[in-house]
């Protein structure tokens, strides 16, 4: 059940799964992938750095099954990459389904030419330290919110929303529930004329 699970959130819009949760877990929109096409669905393996520190996050790396998301918690830090494309490069060979950085990375055309999805605040051309500082799979804030090991990260060119472990069910059912209304309103309205301004007028007059 859990991967089937996260099949049906893989093809869920984040801005769905946002509905379902009261807008109370998206992260800031100034985390974005750093290709629109790039869509992730697993669950956090979190990583608190001091900025622009990265020794934990290869730990956190070794912990990770294949399916699961490196979440790090970098402070914001733009000053200093926490990876480039090696190391996001072995993220993709075991099997990771994605990286989502409140700081930075460099190597930005190799990364992009990986493939890999990369949710990122931003870019920049300074090498990380090497200091060793840092916890893996602890209670993070990333992008604003708080993120558990477990919890599921969902996001794509809308932005990354987060789903708490013990919500995740009551969360997809709502999101589904939502996507089904929304594509029966727009199936109600395509391309008549008529119909649109009835339902301008019905929401108008509310």
């Amino acid at each position: 059940m859990p991967d089937e699970l996260i099949a049906h959130y893989s093809t869920t819009p984040s801005t769905a799964v946002s509905d379902a949760t009261g807008g109370l877990n998206n992260m800031e929109p100034e985390l974005k992938p750093l290709r629109e096409e790039y869509r992730i669905a697993g669950r956090a393996v979190t990583v608190k750095l001091p900025g622009g520190d990265n020794p934990a996050m290869l730990r956190a790396m070794r912990t990770a099954s294949p399916g699961d998301v490196l979440v790090v918690d970098a402070k914001g830090d733009l000053t200093k990459a926490v990876a480039g494309d090696f190391v996001v490069g072995m993220m993709q060979t075991l099997g990771l389904a994605g990286l989502v950085v409140d700081g930075a990375i460099r190597d930005v055309r190799d990364i992009k030419a990986l493939g890999f999805p990369v949710f990122v605040r931003g870019t920049t051309v300074a090498a990380s330290s090497k200091t060793g500082a840092g916890e893996v799979n602890v209670p993070i804030s990333c992008g604003g919110v708080t993120v558990r090991p477990g919890d599921l990260i969902i996001g794509d060119a809308d932005g990354v929303t987060v789903v708490p472990r013990e919500q995740e069910q009551e969360v997809l059912q709502k999101a589904l529930s939502k996507l089904e209304k929304d594509e029966a309103r727009e199936r109600e309205v395509a391309g008549d004329i008529d119909a649109v301004r009835r339902y301008l007028d019905k929401v108008s007059s509310k």
